[in-house]
């Protein structure tokens, strides 16, 4: 048996490995607390899941989807966008439903990437930008993103041929794994940055609900031509906490949703009607959830900063998105200290090596992990540092 040289050369995904080695330890019968992974740990709001149950039990729901959803689904989407963003979208040509957002993010380079053409990927970034590159035959030209520069890439310092010959410009704020937020003039210039160089940008944005502080993060549909030249990935599942129904949505440039529909109907059969209906309700239906909910990864977010700088690891409050980005402490690098976590007081924390070279140095950690575990799993760390007599956060 040959497999094709696209697997082969695929690197297994982060955090199916992480979850295999908690699988194991919990095999054992150890108790593991994870902040690895980004999947809210509060339920799906009551109303959104009666909607679900509801249509479950319609037979019509029961048959084949439409890949490009329900037209009801669509408007819905389109509205949501004009009220939170104030952007008017054509539902039935700037709207796409998604099977969660990696659903687009994993197939739009099959839009735009031939074998030797360049992807532009934000590093440290989420692994499909770089994964679904590769996949096609592609190339990702990497932009470092480091604090000196609030996490944005440097359009700037792209050498001219690169970004003559790259297809595609791949941003992503509010940043996973970073948290951090980027504004409107960013927004614009990377528009200009895109038509200068006939680029088209995909922005990942599905954190631009999950904000503390009273910050509002803006949508990269928001910039003056956004349309022109590119789409935005979002999702529902960190907004309404659905991650396990997978729904998302694409929205923006006719021709780039037109090529993601066409090919997904080819790959796959749409969503479940019932989860399609039940996505109207959250769209549609009260959103007092929202603040709600960043009410608790707020206080979450405040505990485990003050702890993490009182035991030395240094680490700055996001502003939004589900995450903290923490330096490592001297001596060690990402993988080593996330593997001293877990082997040693069962505290799961996720590389920064992980999501690109320019993640070394740092550890993810999610605020998506219930309060009793949160306020165990911080008590490991300070145990075991105690254990170390002591650590300083590593210079990077």
């Amino acid at each position: 048996m040959r497999m094709a040289k696209r697997i082969e050369n695929l690197p297994p995904y982060l955090f199916v490995e992480i979850s295999k080695k908690i699988a194991e330890k919990r095999a054992r019968g150890e108790e593991v607390i994870s902040f690895a992974i980004g999947d809210p740990d509060i339920p799906t709001p009551a109303h959104i899941i009666d909607r679900l149950c509801q249509a479950a039990q319609d037979p019509v729901n029961h048959r084949y989807p439409e890949t490009d959803g329900l037209p009801e689904l669509r408007q819905a989407v389109a509205d949501w966008y004009q009220q939170r963003f104030g952007v008017v979208l054509h539902p039935d040509k700037e709207v796409v439903p998604l099977i969660g957002a990696k659903d687009g993010i994993s197939h739009i380079s099959l839009c735009f990437i031939d074998p030797g053409d360049i992807a532009l990927v934000p590093d440290p970034g989420y692994p499909v930008y770089s994964v679904g590159t590769l996949l096609m035959g592609g190339k990702p030209y990497y932009l470092p993103l480091t604090e000196d520069n609030n996490y944005l890439p440097d359009l700037d310092s792209i050498p001219e041929d690169i970004a003559r010959e790259a297809k595609l410009l791949w941003i992503n704020y509010p940043n996973n794994p970073t948290g951090a937020v980027a504004d409107l003039g960013f927004f614009n210039k990377v528009v200009e940055f895109a038509r200068e160089y006939d680029l088209a940008v995909c922005h990942d944005g599905p954190y631009t609900e999950v904000a503390f502080d009273g910050y509002q993060p803006v949508s990269f549909m928001q910039a003056e031509g956004a349309r022109e030249v590119g789409i935005e990935f979002h999702s529902l599942s960190k907004t309404y906490n659905m991650t396990g129904w997978r729904i998302g949505m694409a929205v923006g440039n006719a021709k780039m949703i037109d090529a993601l529909t066409r090919v997904k109907s080819n790959l796959d059969s749409g969503i479940p009607q019932a989860i399609q209906l039940a996505a109207i309700a959250a769209l549609r239906g009260p959103q007092d959830c929202i603040p709600e909910h960043n009410a608790i990864y707020q206080r979450r977010r405040d505990l485990v900063v003050e702890m993490l700088n009182k035991i030395g690891l240094e680490t700055k409050p996001s502003r939004a998105s589900l995450y903290l980005w923490v330096k490592v402490p001297e001596g060690y690098n990402s993988v080593t200290f996330a593997t001293a976590l877990l082997e040693q007081v069962s505290v799961v924390v996720t590389p920064g090596i992980g999501y690109g070279k320019s993640g070394e140095g740092y550890v993810r950690l999610s605020l998506t992990i219930p309060d009793a575990g949160l306020v165990k799993g911080l008590s490991r760390l300070a145990e075991w540092r105690d254990s170390k007599s002591g650590f300083r956060a590593k210079s990077t």
